[in-house]
């Protein structure tokens, strides 16, 4: 898709933390010499056509009281439908992401989860409900020490 200057100024200003504010989209016009119709119609038009999935909030889990997180990495048996256990293991609300992968090598994993608890206990119990809902028996757990990273994409 062939955009114009004014449209990838618009896109460099909202694909980082939208203004917070009554007029968001109102801010941004004004800050990429547009105006908010123009934003709200590349916004409109780039969702209708499937380059924006989604565009919503993002909650920074640890400020919210959810100090733990593990990665879960699932070895799903041969003959075991993976799109459907994945889609009970997506289902989970602790559960912000649920990938499907190849395995490789001596790592078995193809199916993993990132679990949000208040505690490694809530964790735990996560981890033992999606077991019991799935009949995925062998799995590890990857607990986070550190969160080095956490931003949106920036394409522009």
């Amino acid at each position: 898709m062939e955009l114009t200057d004014r449209e990838r100024r618009i896109l460099r200003l909202v694909q980082g933390s939208l203004p917070d504010s009554a007029t968001p989209y109102a801010d941004i016009a004004r800050e990429a010499g547009v105006t908010e119709d123009e934003v709200l119609d590349l916004l409109g038009r780039l969702k209708a056509g499937g380059q924006i999935r989604r565009f919503g909030a993002t909650l920074r889990h640890q400020h919210a009281g959810y100090g733990f997180n593990a990665m879960v990495a699932w070895y799903v048996e041969e003959g075991m439908d993976e799109d459907a256990i994945g889609h009970v293991m997506a289902a989970q609300p602790e559960v912000s992401h649920c990938y499907l992968r190849r395995n490789c090598l001596d790592w078995p994993y193809s199916l993993y989860t990132m679990i949000h608890g208040r505690t490694q206990e809530e964790c735990l119990a996560v981890v033992q409900r999606i077991q019991e809902r799935t009949g995925v028996e062998q799995y590890d757990i990857l607990f986070s020490n550190k969160e080095l990273k956490k931003t949106s994409m920036e394409y522009f």
